[in-house]
């Protein structure tokens, strides 16, 4: 993995979902977004304006749940990841 988080972002591994719950199986334009996966990286934290550094409250290897349309889409070899604010991320598996 080349890349490494800045700040307050989060890259996570999108779980993909190829089959509806009956089984009939989607092509890619037909798909929904994902709004589950796992972390991969993690930011430093947050820095508030006092510049005092809070940590995250998430660590790579956490399984969450994020906006629908949240992050961006990069790509590191030939794998595809998002790019998230902490922000975007809603809740994680406890």
């Amino acid at each position: 993995m080349a890349l490494k988080m800045l700040g307050d972002h989060v890259l996570v591994k999108a779980d993909p979902e190829e089959t509806t719950r009956g089984g009939i199986l989607l092509p890619d334009t037909a798909r929904e977004k994902p709004q589950r996966g796992t972390i991969v990286a993690v930011g430093e934290g947050r820095r508030l304006d006092n510049g005092k550094l809070v940590p995250l409250e998430v660590k790579a290897g956490d399984r969450v749940i994020f906006s629908k349309y949240g992050g961006t889409e990069v790509k590191d070899g030939d794998q595809e990841y998002l790019v998230l604010g902490i922000d975007s991320v809603l809740a994680k598996d406890a």
